[in-house]
């Protein structure tokens, strides 16, 4: 659903991506808000309420996802959306770069490479372009800083989108009411499929959420991790079979050495969980005397393992 994104957004024309963007903002709080309800999952609000720093962070990821959202939708009805699709292609290399100047993490070599080559594509890409790739940068940091932020506030992906939208919901509505007086808006004047199709940014940013929550418990995180990079493929893709969006040599070895870092990230990250597996089931193995502190090192070895960034709850 993620990667099918830039099928949907076209069909919201003649709105402008700000109408866009702050319909996806009211609608979705509808939407997640209904799905609570549905579950009956509440509680969380109140503790949230009574943690000021838990809500200041809420409040800078609420505004990163809205640079994230608005961004995409510019660039998918601009016709931008294998740069887009750049944009979250790198984004696991700027979510370790940010590691390591932000956290002081340590690298292995191999990852070390995988962010030189990352760099050394953005350098061809550039030339490629005739300037920096813009677009796909706002797109990788914004969502890089959204991901360190929501690991920071610890909250699960339906109780943290309804407290990002829940902030965004006034200025959005604001902001509609005033494009109907100046009479900009398109909501009631495009006809009642289009207005359908508006109110319709709330299921299909919460809908695939719910997804990926049901999946995340189910799914091993490397499994989860590596079908993250569906999305951007599929959006690739589309850019190029669907929009037949221009892709000259330039751009193809660009691309080629996105792919090639995320190769290595990915080899790596595999090579490690099998390594901290075998050393796993190497301490449980040992007398039942042993067993206790050994587990409890094994299972610190296999969490310290880096496969990339965490998989997070929002897209496009």
């Amino acid at each position: 659903m993620w990667g099918l994104f830039p099928l949907f957004f076209p069909l919201l024309k003649p709105a402008e991506p700000f109408e866009v963007l702050a319909h996806r903002m009211v609608w979705s709080l509808v939407a997640v808000a209904v799905a609570l309800l549905v579950v009956r999952r509440w509680k969380w609000a109140g503790e949230l309420l009574r943690q000021p720093r838990r809500l200041a962070l809420i409040a800078v990821a609420s505004a990163v996802i809205a640079v994230n959202w608005g961004a995409y939708i510019w660039a998918v009805n601009n016709d931008r959306v294998v740069e887009a699709s750049l944009g979250y292609f790198i984004n696991p290399l700027v979510t370790i770069a940010m590691g390591v100047l932000l956290l002081k993490e340590r690298l292995r070599p191999v990852q070390w490479a995988a962010v030189g080559v990352g760099f050394a594509a953005v350098l061809v890409l550039t030339i490629g372009y005739g300037r920096p790739p813009w677009l796909s940068l706002v797109l990788a940091f914004s969502f890089a800083t959204y991901g360190l932020v929501k690991k920071k506030v610890g909250l699960g992906g339906l109780e943290s989108l309804a407290a990002e939208t829940a902030i965004q919901f006034l200025p959005a509505l604001a902001y509609l009411l005033w494009l109907t007086a100046d009479g900009g808006s398109t909501f009631a004047t495009e006809g009642p499929g289009h207005a359908v199709l508006l109110a319709t940014t709330g299921l299909v940013t919460a809908l695939p959420l719910v997804c990926f929550g049901a999946a995340a418990i189910r799914v091993p995180l490397s499994t989860l991790g590596l079908l993250q990079y569906l999305a951007p493929v599929f959006q690739f893709l589309l850019g190029i079979l669907y929009f037949r969006e221009a892709m000259p040599a330039e751009r193809w070895a660009g691309f080629a050495l996105v792919w090639l870092a995320l190769t290595l990230l990915t080899a790596d990250a595999w090579r490690s969980a099998r390594r901290s597996a075998r050393a796993l089931r190497a301490e449980t193995s040992r007398p039942s005397a042993t067993i206790t502190t050994g587990t409890t090192s094994a299972v610190r070895n296999a969490d310290s393992v880096s496969s990339g960034p965490d998989p997070v709850d929002a897209r496009p």
